[in-house]
């Protein structure tokens, strides 16, 4: 019997749609070559979905994501209202009531050096080669879903930053979980000096870190993270860390790889998980087939193995490698490339259609030449 997959689609504003339709092609070889279906269901979000329906997140919308396995999603935001700071409704409130809707209350951001990109990366490559790490960061508490407020004058605000222990324990067993499968390590980002919410974090994590007392657990200040983040990423295995700060320190990391461009992600809850790149809608390249779609293709991946689809995942992943060591990349990462956006997708789901094994057939025909 056939696997079927019911999966929303949420391309969004900007390169979103285009990142969105070149894995899709890649999803799509992926299930051809290993004998699955997806069934794949488009809807509105952001930007667009608040000129078309004055909602960043439409019902229509929220009722595909809940009905779904798993959602896919592209790229939100758009400069007419990032030049607006008094727009009252604004692209990014789509998806954070998408998150909080869904329960999504961990974001897993994997960041690795790949050995051909490490002169791409503004850190030296005795820094950075062999970095390989995970960051789970808390989703959808803290300061950016706490109450807020702004006087009558204008002259101060308040954003007030919450969490409940059940909060932390959630997040924090799933990160233990992985960092078994890992290395068996995991760092606590916090700012326990300062901050109650941090204290609170500490505590809880400890206790949790009784129920895997085969991982090691430490903890850093997110000051002196953000700066052992460039000085040596190696130590870090599994990185965890609340709302704000995960946001802060996984963009960050991001240049590790020498693009924002490349990095994955996955969003879960119990019920629901959403797989999207971290960069955002990059509205300058829109339409212009320069848009790197790599980190949309490797979310597609993550979504795979989230399915239960492991080998697929690792085919594309093995495709990914085989993709950038052969030097097919966009102009993000060669300024000389003639590679465009379809360029990358095609080359991809050549190399997962005729994988066997992992091993690649000598020749695959391209469109520009004919590369191995």
């Amino acid at each position: 019997m056939i696997n079927k997959y019911n999966i929303a689609v949420l391309p969004g504003d900007g390169i979103g749609p285009e990142v969105i339709h070149e894995t899709k092609k890649v999803l799509d070889a992926a299930a051809q070559t290993y004998v699955f279906q997806l069934q794949y269901h488009e809807a509105l979000i952001g930007a667009i979905a608040i000129d078309e329906t004055n909602d960043p997140l439409p019902q229509d919308t929220l009722a595909k994501c809940k009905a779904s396995d798993a959602v896919l999603f592209g790229a939100i935001g758009d400069p007419k209202y990032d030049n607006d700071p008094s727009a009252k409704i604004r692209p990014e409130q789509g998806l954070l009531a998408l998150r909080k809707a869904l329960g999504l209350y961990a974001n897993v951001r994997p960041v690795k050096a790949y050995q051909k990109l490490i002169d791409k990366s503004p850190l030296k490559e005795s820094i950075i080669q062999g970095t390989d790490m995970v960051i789970y960061r808390e989703l959808i508490s803290g300061i950016y879903f706490g109450d807020k407020s702004t006087s009558a004058d204008g002259k101060s605000a308040v954003d007030i930053c919450s969490y409940h222990q059940e909060e932390i324990e959630c997040i924090a067993r799933l990160a233990f979980k992985a960092a078994r499968q890992r290395n068996n390590k995991i760092t606590l980002i916090d700012k326990a000096n300062v901050l109650e919410t941090s204290r609170l974090w500490r505590k809880v994590v400890k206790t949790i870190a009784m129920e895997f007392p085969e991982v090691e657990l430490d903890f850093m200040f997110v000051d002196n993270a953000a700066m052992q983040l460039i000085l040596n990423p190696k130590q870090f295995d599994v990185i965890l860390t609340e709302n704000m700060f995960g946001d802060i320190i996984s963009d960050e990391a991001s240049v590790i790889g020498g693009s924002i461009g490349l990095l994955p992600s996955a969003s879960v809850g119990d019920e629901s998980a959403l797989f999207e790149p971290i960069h955002g809608s990059y509205p300058q390249a829109k339409d212009l087939g320069i848009a790197n779609p790599i980190a949309s293709i490797l979310s597609g991946a993550m979504m795979l193995e989230h399915l239960g689809e492991h080998d697929a995942a690792e085919a594309i992943q093995d495709a990914v490698l085989h993709c950038i060591n052969a030097g097919v990349l966009t102009s993000d990462l060669d300024k000389t490339s003639k590679f465009i956006t379809s360029d990358i997708g095609d080359y991809i789901c050549n190399h997962i259609k005729y994988r066997t094994g992992y091993r690649y057939k000598d020749t695959i025909p391209y469109n520009k030449s004919t590369i191995i």
